[in-house]
Order: C-alpha cells, then sequence, then structure tokens
C-alpha cells in the first residue's frame, strides 16, 4: 500500500524516529521533537548497549538523561492540523484501519459525562495495565500495541478490591495500633502505682532500719551511762580511802608535833615507842594502786562504734550504689560488659561529683557550687584552722564522694599549663611534708600529670606519655571492681592516654592537684546522660 501524500506543512509535524505524525511531542535539550515513546525507546536501547544518551536527529550526546519537556504548542498545532485535514481521502487511507475499530465519538462531555482524550477527543475507556494509563480505543490501537489492555470498568472492579482489601488492613492496623496504644497507657499507669508502691516499701524498710539503729544508739547510750556510773563509783572508793587515809596521816603528824615539844623525858619516851610503832606501820602500808584506766570504757565504745560506722557507711554506699545501676532500661548485659568507645558510650556511666572544701589547702578558693578551683588570692586566704582532713603542705584537695562503683566516669576542664588529676584513697597523708602527703608519690594515690607532656605516677614511679596536650578537657573512667583507671582527652573523639592496672581496696576520692594561674573544673555531664 502506497504511503499517503503528506503536505509539505506537515513535514514539521513528524517524529524523525518513526516518521509518523508525532504523538505526545516532546523536545530534548538540543532543540529537536520527538514522539515520547519513541525517544525514551531509543534512550532505552542507548542504556542497554551502554552508550551515552544521544539525540537521533543531530547526534548531540548528553552528559546524562535530560529530563523530557512537553511541547503543548506542537501537540496543539498537531491536534488543529489532524482536525482541518480529517475530510481528506489521504486522512480516510491512512485511518482506515484505526477508523473501523475506534467506538463512536461522544457529542459533548456534558451529555454523556465521561472525560474525552484530548488528542483523539474519544472516551477515555481504555485502561493499559502495562503503562496504567487511562486511554482511548485509539491510543490503544496506535502506541500501546502488545501491552496488557482492559476496560476502565473492569480495572475499576478490580481496584475497587484492592482499595477494600487495604482499607480493612489500614483498619487492623489502626485496631492493633489502639490496644497497643490503651496497653501503653496501662503500663504507665502501673510504672506510676508500682513506683509508689517500691518507694512506700523502701521508705518502710529504711525506716525500720533507722528505727533499729536508734534502738542500738539508746542501748549504747545506755552503756555509756553505766560505764560512767562504775567507772565514778569506783572513782569514788578510791577517793574516800585514800581521804580516811590522809586525815589518819594528819593525826599522826599533830601527834609527832606535840610529842616534840613535851619537855617531859618519860611522857616523850613513853609516847615515842607507841607513835613510832603506828608510823612504822603506815609507812609499811602500800600507797594506794589506781586500777585501770576509769576512761578505757569510753575509749574501748567509742573506738567499736567508729569502726562499726564505718563499716556501715561504706556497706551502704557499695549497696546503694548497685541498686541505683540495677534495672535501667537501655542497658543490657551484653553492653555492661562492653569497653565503651565513643563519648555517648562513656557517657552512660558518668558520675556526679563535687569539690569538698574541708580537704582544700587554704591556697584554694573553691566556687561555682562546688565544681570548680582555682588558686586563692592571699587577701582571701580560707584559715586553716583545726581541720584534720585539710592539705596543709600542698595546693591539693578532694572531692566528697567515693568512687566504688562498677563503672564510673567524669570529666574535668583544665586551664593553665601544669595540674594533677589524681585519685585517692581517703587515708592519703594530709599533714606531712613529704612525698606521703603528694598525689602519685605513694601506696593511696595513683596520678596523671600535665604539663609540657603527660605523665602518670604511683609510688613515686613517673611514666612519661608519648602524647603532648592537645585539648583541655579530660576524662577518667574506673573500672573499680575490674581494677582499671583510664585516662582520655576528649574533644570530638575520644583520645586514649594510659591505663592502670591495680587491685583498689576501699573507695577512691578524685582529687587536685594545681599550679600557679590554673583553674581546674568538674563537667556536669547529667544534661547528655539524658
Amino acid at each position: 500500500m502506497a504511503e499517503p501524500h503528506i503536505p509539505v506543512r506537515m513535514n514539521h509535524l513528524r517524529c524523525p524516529v518513526c516518521f509518523k505524525i508525532l504523538r505526545t511531542p516532546v523536545t530534548v535539550p538540543c532543540g529537536h521533537n520527538f514522539c515520547l515513546q519513541c525517544i525514551q525507546r531509543c534512550w532505552d536501547r542507548d542504556k542497554r548497549s551502554n552508550s551515552p544518551c544521544s539525540c537521533p536527529e543531530c547526534g548531540h550526546t548528553f552528559p546524562s538523561r535530560p529530563r523530557l519537556i512537553m511541547n503543548t504548542t506542537l501537540a496543539d498545532l498537531v491536534r488543529d492540523t489532524e482536525q482541518r485535514d480529517a475530510g481528506s481521502e489521504s486522512w480516510k487511507q491512512t485511518h482506515s484501519r484505526v477508523s473501523t475499530q475506534a467506538p463512536k465519538r461522544a457529542s459533548s462531555c456534558t451529555e454523556t459525562g465521561s472525560p474525552l482524550c484530548w488528542r483523539h477527543n474519544c472516551i477515555l475507556d481504555v485502561y493499559c495495565c502495562t503503562d496504567e494509563e487511562i486511554i482511548c480505543a485509539v491510543c490503544a490501537s496506535s502506541e500501546h500495541i502488545g501491552h496488557t489492555i482492559g476496560s476502565v470498568m473492569g480495572e475499576r472492579k478490580r481496584k475497587q478490591e484492592e482499595l477494600k482489601n487495604m482499607q480493612m488492613k489500614s483498619q487492623q492496623v489502626l485496631q492493633e495500633q489502639e490496644k497497643k496504644c490503651n496497653k501503653l497507657w496501662e503500663t504507665l499507669q502501673q510504672i506510676e502505682e508500682e513506683a509508689r508502691k517500691t518507694e512506700d516499701s523502701c521508705e518502710g524498710i529504711l525506716t525500720r532500719v533507722i528505727d533499729s539503729l536508734q534502738r542500738h544508739y539508746l542501748s549504747v547510750k545506755e552503756l555509756i551511762g553505766a560505764q560512767e556510773k562504775a567507772a565514778a563509783a569506783q572513782v569514788q572508793i578510791s577517793l574516800q580511802t585514800l581521804q580516811m587515809k590522809m586525815e589518819q596521816m594528819r593525826e599522826r603528824s599533830t601527834q609527832m608535833d606535840c610529842l616534840a615539844q613535851t619537855d617531859n623525858d618519860v611522857h616523850f619516851l613513853k609516847k615515842w615507842l607507841s607513835l613510832r610503832h603506828c608510823c612504822e606501820k603506815d609507812h609499811l602500808r602500800p600507797l594506794h594502786r589506781d586500777s585501770e584506766d576509769p576512761l578505757l570504757p569510753f575509749k574501748s565504745t567509742k573506738r567499736a562504734v567508729e569502726e562499726l560506722g564505718r563499716h556501715l557507711e561504706e556497706f551502704c554506699d557499695k549497696e546503694f550504689i548497685s541498686i541505683s545501676q540495677t534495672g535501667l532500661p537501655g542497658v543490657n548485659n551484653a553492653e555492661q560488659t562492653a569497653e565503651p568507645k565513643t563519648r555517648a558510650e562513656f557517657l552512660q556511666y558518668a558520675c556526679g561529683l563535687s569539690l569538698d572544701p574541708a580537704t582544700a589547702h587554704e591556697d584554694l578558693l573553691i566556687s561555682h557550687g562546688d565544681k570548680e578551683v582555682r588558686l586563692s588570692p592571699i587577701k582571701f586566704k580560707s584559715p586553716t584552722g583545726c581541720n584534720s582532713e585539710r592539705f596543709v603542705h600542698r595546693r591539693q584537695l578532694l572531692c566528697r564522694e567515693g568512687l566504688q562503683a562498677e563503672r564510673c566516669y567524669y570529666e574535668i576542664e583544665l586551664e593553665g599549663d601544669k595540674a594533677e588529676i589524681a585519685l585517692a584513697y581517703k587515708t592519703i597523708d594530709r599533714k606531712s611534708r613529704t612525698k606521703l602527703s603528694a598525689f602519685g608519690a605513694n601506696i593511696n594515690s595513683w596520678s596523671l600529670d600535665r604539663s609540657a607532656h603527660y605523665s602518670v605516677s604511683h609510688r613515686a614511679d613517673s611514666i612519661q606519655l608519648t602524647t603532648t596536650p592537645n585539648h583541655h578537657r579530660i576524662g577518667v573512667y574506673l573500672e573499680f571492681k575490674k581494677g582499671t583507671l583510664s585516662f582520655y582527652e576528649v574533644s570530638d573523639s575520644m583520645t586514649f592516654l594510659y591505663k592502670v592496672e591495680a587491685t583498689f581496696t576501699e573507695p577512691l576520692y578524685p582529687g587536685f592537684w594545681l599550679s600557679e594561674n590554673c583553674c581546674i573544673r568538674i563537667c556536669d555531664l547529667r544534661r547528655h546522660r539524658l
């Protein structure tokens, strides 16, 4: 069959790929126009052959697959030209096959109520399942050959069924979520109720413990009263006995004075024999010896109660720290045994610290809620007094809190060039002028010394580290039971400095030594934990 004659003005409306009238014309970046389906098939073929996308008309290559732009002006021109030339014989011969298959054209959208194809003015009653598009019969026969085709009504029924199933599933999910939400609300109420019950139970238990301690205190108080009575009675008896002997000796002394003044020799000799016998008897009688120290029972009681108090305090600190770490959400056993690496993991074990003014050297000034310490001006020096806990000869101080939890972490910030970050037993010497009271110079303390270089000290043995100070924040990580103490430089990442391995026998108290123009600040890590 010969190709129909196309007027010259229609040559500009032909697709360079299929040589047919443009269908859904699009423009590529180089300015040429193609059918949408034609240019897409060309570029899909280029993609399968790993070739760059190019223009089939001029051969221009694009660095990436361009975005196609619908040429609405050209589409209107094609539609107007087709409608004007629709009565010609050439048009009828070209579309005779399509015309026999095309449905009746709708008179108007308002009469039928159905939308029309904007290109063919036919009813949109065909659905292309392959492209998921609503089309007319002309589009189906010319542009969707080989595709899975169905009716709009039939596809609506299938989609309606899918919608119904989706609605049912959505309703089921919503109901499950509502049940879960209600259950969570119930759980929240149970948590609040259980928290109150636990609080009341713990209060009752601790109140009984306090009552027990109060009863024991009263019994100790009674014991001290009995000791006082017994010691006082013993001293009273000794005092009375001694006073009687002293009175007898005064009488003998008076008799001897009278005898010494008598002039009668016979009288003197007669009295002397009996008086001498009594005096010799008094002199031969042993002097009263004090029994054991009457204050000894009080010293023994005081020493025993002090020892009991220390043991109870250590036991309570240890047990309550263990209780505070029990049942915390979000931390399982595997995570607890794993070594932390990131700062977020270290912050899980953050502990609160505060400086203890009672231990601070007189040159040190504590401020900002016992979180910051620096060298005090001379006119503001704190009085030394008679505080037995104060460091006398070294600019050192300790924190109030003793650390003995399984894992503890804290951070401090330094201003200045030289300082010491230490952990020490409470029994560290605080009065000596020797190294016995210096952090890291005895068996009771471990110290990280920061100056031009880092060094770690213990028992007066110092190990110089290769890392030079680069940041002013130091992190200290203690695993008490495991017996490890690690130091880090803290910035955007954790820079490991050194790990100490030891056997810790009692709680460790963080401590600091400051040089001139130095300031140490304990960082508040609670907001980071949250």
